[in-house]
């Protein structure tokens, strides 16, 4: 949805031959409840009939095509812009995005923090069942070590109050290393 906007030279289009649809879910980042999206066909011969509904409207008739297959996500947009914003009134973190534009916001360690690093708090949140991926920029950015918060579908005020509870819990403990304890080598995650 967002690609042709960000990218305007990409191909992603009718343009490469073996596209024959293209769909969007309007709703996943606005502030938009009910499901709403969008699909259209290179041409008709592309839409299979058995997915068209064929209903008796006003004297003629009328195709329809209606698809429901997703769930709103304005309410993970609000819970990922809090949360990245509590991260970072609590000090020894920066935000690298805040979570206004997708429901996903990252943060780095700040660089005048010495006695942890990203994998430190990576590790430690897994200990209390969070999934808080530490992972270098690429090439020519290898220095940043972000952390990534996805915010995903039914996840609400109160698990988010959780996590960032468990997280003041974390920084008390780490805040009295001398030096950080992981490194890359200790991510823990297999992707």
């Amino acid at each position: 949805m967002i690609a042709p906007f960000i990218d305007p030279d990409l191909v992603w289009d009718f343009r490469l031959e073996r596209v024959a649809s293209i769909n969007t879910s309007g709703h996943k980042y606005g502030r938009v409840y009910p499901g709403v999206g969008w699909v259209i066909w290179r041409d008709p011969e592309a839409l299979p009939e058995d997915l068209v509904f064929r209903v008796n409207y006003l004297g003629g008739d009328m195709p329809t095509f209606a698809l429901n297959v997703s769930r709103p996500g304005s309410q993970c947009r609000d819970i990922a812009t809090l949360g990245s914003a509590a991260i970072a009134e609590l000090g020894p973190f920066e935000l690298i995005t805040d979570g206004s534009e997708l429901p996903v916001f990252t943060f780095k360690v700040r660089d005048d923090v010495s006695g942890f690093s990203a994998y430190d708090v990576s590790g430690g949140m897994r200990e209390r069942g969070w999934q808080v991926p530490a992972y270098t920029f690429p090439e020519n950015r290898e220095d940043l070590v972000a952390l990534r918060v996805v915010v995903r579908n039914g996840y609400s005020r109160d698990p988010a109050d959780m996590f960032l509870d468990d997280l003041k819990r974390l920084l008390v403990r780490l805040e009295k290393q001398s030096s950080p304890a992981h490194d890359e080598s200790y991510t823990g995650f297999s992707h």
